[in-house]
């Protein structure tokens, strides 16, 4: 079995995280800062390079405006 965090879906999860942020037009730094963590925090969140628990994503989304359930249909619809 392929490990998660290498699988095509976790790849657009990231990719569904990295849009959401930049469609808000909020910095890694800006994002970072609201979130009261460090810009390094949130480039290896987006990365990949540190997992996020589902209360992490659901603060990333109030931060960039958007619920968490606008955010996993963004991502189901990635995955189609």
């Amino acid at each position: 079995m392929q490990k998660s965090i290498s699988s095509r879906h976790y790849a657009q999860f990231l990719a569904t995280l990295r849009e959401a942020r930049e469609k808000a037009g909020i910095s890694q730094e800006e994002l970072a800062t609201r979130l009261g963590e460090t810009q390094s925090f949130v480039s290896k969140c987006e990365r990949g390079e540190r997992r996020m628990d589902i209360v992490e994503l659901r603060e990333f989304c109030k931060v960039l405006g958007l619920t968490l359930e606008a955010f996993v249909k963004q991502f189901e619809r990635g995955l189609r």
